[in-house]
């Protein structure tokens, strides 16, 4: 198991809501350098898909909770932001998110590549790690793809002069991959009722989930197409009696050419982001949806403050 605590007792994270006192409660951060597959272990983790998952590195722009519970516990995992240096206002304020995850929470999961040797980010995440009181879960991500994985969380852990727990996994072989971690987890987090009773799967609003799922419609379509700078927002949500949601978004690009990129010849760029956008919404929320989309230009949004508090980002 993970090391305990040490220092004084922080205040408790589930608080009493009538549940019984046997059951176990905490939140676990995952933590690690963008494209090392955190999102991809969330989603494995809850058993369903909470977080945006794309090839490009820093898909997650904001800490995201995934909700799981069963007749022992539930956990709240927060998925981090990758760490990385910071560039812009964007980049700041995902290693912003990425550290205040960190402040309180009953255990961290550190999650590596087992394909690659530890780098200068990894370094950085791994002495931000060392400081820290709670249990620490030392992921090597992507055993299936590893050509030495021994040897490469090796190199990991020997950034680590903590306590910690290794796991070697592949994440994207879903919820029986990552079994033993979460039993693990669960049996190491504190008691007390559930924080979340009736398991959500996830505390964000659907708006915001839902944008999520268009921007890395996006993203996977256009590929290298287009840098990093695209958002997504929902402006509007109407539920129909007879079960259709009607979804209105907007999608946001920095520069003007970045726009034709994005509607793409015809208008079949924008229409390949939406169709594999809805899909997505329809399996998920089990509802047929009709999504209307278009495109805007918010000229270096990344780094204007105001523009990532609108976009959901701060």
């Amino acid at each position: 198991m993970g090391s305990q605590r040490a220092g004084p007792e922080r205040p408790r994270l589930c608080q009493d809501r009538g549940m019984p006192d046997t059951m176990r409660c905490g939140v676990v951060a995952i933590v690690g350098k963008p494209n090392v597959g955190k999102s991809t272990l969330l989603n494995a983790l809850i058993g369903t898909k909470v977080a945006p998952v794309s090839p490009k590195p820093q898909t997650t722009r904001k800490g995201v909770r995934g909700i799981f519970t069963s007749p022992s516990g539930q956990i709240i995992f927060v998925d981090t932001p990758g760490l990385h240096r910071s560039q812009d206002a964007l980049d700041q304020f995902m290693n912003d998110e990425a550290v205040r995850a960190l402040a309180e929470v009953d255990a961290v999961l550190w999650v590596v590549d087992l394909r690659l040797p530890p780098g200068d980010e990894d370094k950085m995440v791994a002495r931000a790690l060392n400081t820290l009181p709670a249990p620490l879960h030392l992921i090597g991500n992507k055993l299936d793809a590893a050509k030495y994985p021994q040897e490469a969380i090796d190199l990991y852990a020997g950034l680590l002069d903590r306590e910690h727990r290794r796991w070697s996994l592949s994440a994207e072989q879903g919820p029986q991959a990552v079994e033993p971690l979460r039993a693990a987890l669960l049996a190491e987090l504190p008691e007390g009722p559930l924080l979340y009773p009736g398991s959500p799967g996830s505390d964000q609003t659907r708006e915001f989930w839902a944008a999520e799922l268009i921007r890395e419609a996006a993203m996977r379509q256009l590929r290298d197409e287009l840098p990093y700078g695209i958002a997504a927002r929902v402006t509007r949500w109407e539920e129909r009696e007879d079960g259709l949601q009607k979804i209105y978004a907007t999608i946001f690009v920095e520069r003007t050419n970045h726009k034709g990129m994005v509607i793409g010849k015809g208008g079949r760029q924008i229409g390949s982001i939406g169709q594999a956008a809805r899909k997505q919404l329809e399996v998920f929320l089990a509802k047929k949806v009709y999504l209307e989309l278009q495109v805007e230009v918010l000229p270096s949004w990344r780094s204007d403050p105001e523009a990532l508090r609108e976009l959901g980002y701060a």
